[in-house]
């Protein structure tokens, strides 16, 4: 129990750290691009799709590893065991969108837990970043 404990610990980490230097890396350029405030704003919405899709693909490596190791629990239903497979499961985690065809038993139940959880909390996160720089910038656009 206490390795499931760890590895969830270490892969929702490396998510966590991951979107924060992606918002931090947006929020040090978007200011300096000599671009139409909304321009500069699709830009930071790409930038943290494209975090959220590495965050997903992190925890989809998990599942993948996880799931050929003795020990750990394994997915099971409409999935034959390909990475690819292990993507799609954790990209309808992270949202938590949720539709049922692929089902975690043992120990991955509980990174499946903490992903939707972790992607609930990144999801906001970025909607409350975009909504600030939004706000940050709002008066920006009759400067360009």
């Amino acid at each position: 129990m206490i390795y499931i404990f760890l590895i969830n610990t270490i892969v929702v980490a490396l998510s966590v750290i991951v979107h924060y230097e992606f918002l931090y890396r947006i929020t040090l350029h978007i200011p300096r691009m000599n671009i139409a405030h909304r321009y500069r704003i699709v830009i930071g919405v790409f930038g943290s799709l494209i975090a959220h899709a590495l965050e997903i693909w992190i925890f989809a490596v998990a599942y993948y590893f996880m799931n050929r190791a003795d020990g750990w629990g394994h997915l099971e239903g409409n999935f034959n065991g390909s990475l690819m497979d292990c993507g799609y499961f954790s990209f309808t985690v992270f949202t938590t969108l949720g539709f049922g065809d692929i089902q975690p038993n043992g120990g991955l139940r509980y990174l499946t837990g903490i992903e939707s959880l972790t992607g609930l909390v990144l999801i906001t996160w970025t909607a409350s970043f975009l909504y600030f720089e939004m706000q940050r910038h709002w008066g920006d656009e009759t400067k360009l």
